[in-house]
């Protein structure tokens, strides 16, 4: 009775993640068109120039004056612009701000720059001989 219950479910996983892959898959086909900047299967980045259906060929030209044709199944994603941090200047101040990395020294923090630890204050690491 178990393993069919197992079965089941694994059969619902199965037909659920075929159906997200087919919508995800029309949708990528819906937003591919002349224009878009995409990146290929191979990591090829480039805008759409034109597309033909019957032959399912894409031109892309990857730099100015470089026109490639690809198969249309080629292109895994359109590129989407990633927006900027809107103030620049408020993530600088916050990195300014952030605690130290470990391991990292900090200037002024109890030892002189230039001399290791316990050299400042004249102490010393050795045991004594007493």
């Amino acid at each position: 009775m178990i393993m069919l219950a197992v079965l089941a479910v694994l059969i619902f996983f199965m037909f659920r993640n075929s159906r997200k892959r087919q919508k995800d898959a029309a949708e990528l086909q819906t937003q591919v068109v002349p224009g878009a900047k995409v990146m290929t299967n191979s990591g090829l980045y480039g805008t759409i120039l034109s597309i033909d259906e019957e032959e399912n060929e894409v031109l892309l030209e990857s730099t100015p004056g470089t026109v490639l044709a690809l198969h249309r199944q080629t292109i895994a994603r359109v590129v989407t612009p990633v927006a900027a941090a809107a103030t620049p200047d408020a993530a600088d101040s916050a990195i300014d701000d952030a605690a130290p990395e470990f391991g990292e020294r900090i200037e002024g923090a109890g030892t002189e720059p230039g001399t290791e630890s316990g050299e400042a204050d004249g102490s010393t690491d050795k045991k004594s001989n007493d």
